[in-house]
């Protein structure tokens, strides 16, 4: 990198801008330069032109205000408010991210978060605000999940958050960000309607359709200090680890509305009336519609619906496709669209949806060849064990094919099989069931929808249960992208509000999506922080002649796509900020901190 020069005249006086360059070779005889950093007029002989104002910061905490001037071909007027800066003296420091930091912390005041926590931990007294300490582990929880060690040893001295937050390093004391967590927890319901009001101010969104779905997050550790903690059905493939139950209420745009913790061996299906009195008690009784998949379908469960006066439309289980096993050949058809076929299937008091999908016969059959496929291997060596003497005993041989009805219990059921006795011993053999085979072909890609609805077209209905992939991708977002799990905490109040921080970060996760579906349609949300974390804060050193430093804190310059980024976003970058002169004595890489504190 080096220190460009350039004149313009302008009015008749001449005015000198600097900026940060870098050569960048294209080809073999082809090198092009590109603008880093603009420093503005550093240097120039008009000095009474240079009208900003900067800070010095002397050995003894003295502050004065200043005039830049610098000057290469005459001295500096003796002036007690001007000095000069040595041009050979440059260098770039402590490079740091800071685009998609800042750009999180715009979404953070879009949503009103900074006002909602300021006045929600107003009581509780902190050498640093709690509420900046809360909006750094939710920036965090967005742009890089990790532990609040993570944070503290790693993530925070490589990133301009105290310049953004306008604080120093004590934010991201490892003992304040775990007792930050203590504080937040018992804010969840104001938080929530907070919320729920922001999504109706910048996305006019309603609340008379809600999608509810479950899902687990598992634990790293024994967690015996939180009672929730328990062993269930692990949706993250983890018997081994407690979990909790984590439910979510969204809206079809995705809009998180509440969520709920349950114990880890909670069923499904007894949770809906704990998610349907929670809404009531938070958003008053209406005659809302409710979205949910087949594992929290009960009869019980729809015929409470119904009592409260409550719609709904909900996938049903698998077997009972087989009642209506004729309508799946010859029934009346309705094209969705090239891929969906549905027909509607009244019932008393009710309506039922007949669904069938090209990509999912795709899917289904794929499934069912490669489960036969490994079902037909083991079968095989089986029989060659029999048949070479390897097994002789009856009572091993049924062990063995124990163990394969366990470990292929989908295709087990199109099997038939046979142990018998001859002259040279046990002898196996198996065939196909297969009339049972051939209606497990025939409901491939089919399934049923049950509902309690007003609207009676097979096609809309069948439209509305498909945004249930929005439960779904927010489940995927909170745990894939925004890392809810594991939990490495070890005690109930700090679980609650590490699962709190996680969904304040969905939060932003949500609102940047829909920000850029309006604006910038063909980015993703990390696509969007990714072109932005290119942006960085650097420090531009100078040597004064009078032997102080000066310090230039300078935003690096923006690519033409992150411009243009920015301009679809309606944001634009914070100025940069003013230089601060140093005394002689102090450190060249950063002004010197303040005195640590004890911990708060």
């Amino acid at each position: 990198m080096f220190l460009k020069r350039r004149s313009r005249r302008k009015d008749g006086k001449t005015h000198t801008f600097y900026s940060v360059c870098e050569s960048l070779r294209l080809s073999r005889d082809r090198v092009v330069q590109r603008q880093i950093l603009h420093l503005g007029e550093l240097n120039t002989t008009q000095h009474d032109a240079w009208q900003r104002s900067i800070e010095v910061l002397h050995a003894d905490g003295h502050q004065r205000q200043l005039r830049l001037f610098t000057d290469r071909d005459q001295p500096a007027p003796a002036e007690p408010d001007v000095v000069e800066v040595k041009l050979s003296s440059f260098a770039v420091r402590s490079p740091r991210r800071f685009g998609d930091g800042w750009a999180a912390i715009q979404l953070w005041e879009e949503l009103g978060l900074h006002t909602f926590w300021r006045d929600a931990l107003a009581h509780d007294a902190g050498d640093v605000p709690w509420e900046k300490v809360l909006e750094l582990l939710a920036v965090n929880r967005l742009l890089a999940p990790r532990s609040e060690l993570f944070i503290h040893e790693k993530w925070f001295p490589q990133t301009a958050m105290d310049v953004l937050l306008d604080t120093d390093a004590r934010v991201a004391d490892k003992d304040r960000l775990y007792r930050c967590l203590d504080r937040v927890a018992a804010h969840k319901p104001a938080l929530e309607k907070h919320l729920a009001q922001k999504w109706q101010d910048l996305f006019g969104a309603t609340f008379d359709l809600l999608l509810y779905d479950l899902t687990s997050t598992y634990f790293e550790g024994d967690a015996d200090a939180v009672p929730q903690a328990r062993r269930g059905y692990s949706r993250d493939h983890r018997p081994d680890c407690k979990q909790l139950v984590l439910a979510l209420v969204v809206t079809p745009e995705g809009f998180p509305l509440t969520y709920e913790l349950f114990p880890g061996n909670r069923l499904d299906r007894t949770t809906l009336e704990h998610i349907l009195d929670t809404i009531e008690t938070k958003f008053g009784k209406a005659r809302r519609r409710w979205l949910f998949d087949r594992g929290i379908v009960s009869e019980d469960n729809l015929e409470l619906l119904r009592q409260r006066g409550a719609h709904y439309l909900v996938g049903t289980p698998k077997s009972q496709l087989k009642a209506y096993e004729q309508q799946l050949l010859t029934g009346d058809w309705h094209h969705v669209s090239d891929q969906v076929q549905v027909q509607l299937l009244p019932e008393a008091g009710e309506v039922y949806v007949l669904c069938r999908s090209t990509g999912r016969v795709q899917k289904e059959r794929a499934m069912r060849r490669r489960r036969l496929r490994r079902l037909f291997a083991d079968l095989r060596s089986l029989r060659r064990r029999v048949r070479d003497g390897q097994l002789q005993q009856r009572e091993l041989i049924q062990r063995a094919l124990g163990r394969l009805q366990e470990r292929h219990p989908q295709a087990w059921r199109w099997l038939r099989w046979e142990l018998k006795e001859t002259a040279a011993g046990p002898a196996f053999d198996w065939d196909w069931e297969r009339d049972k085979f051939q209606k497990s072909v025939r409901a491939e890609g089919a399934y049923l929808l049950r509902a309690h609805w007003t609207e009676r077209d097979p096609a809309k209905l069948w439209q509305t249960y498909v945004q249930l992939t929005e439960a779904e991708a927010a489940f995927r977002t909170i745990k894939s992208e925004v890392k809810v799990r594991p939990i490495w905490h070890w005690t109930e109040q700090r679980v609650a509000a590490h699962v709190l921080v996680a969904f304040l970060g969905y939060c932003l996760w949500v609102c940047l999506k829909k920000k850029a579906e309006r604006r910038a349609p063909s980015l993703t949300p990390w696509q969007i922080l990714d072109h932005l974390g290119r942006i960085a804060l650097v420090e531009v050193w100078f040597e004064l002649r009078d032997g102080r430093r000066m310090c230039l804190p300078r935003i690096t310059q923006p690519e033409p796509a992150q411009v243009l980024l920015l301009a679809q976003l309606n944001w634009t970058l914070p100025q940069q900020r003013p230089p601060r002169v140093y005394a002689q004595d102090l450190p060249v890489a950063a002004p010197p901190s303040p005195p640590q504190p004890p911990t708060a």
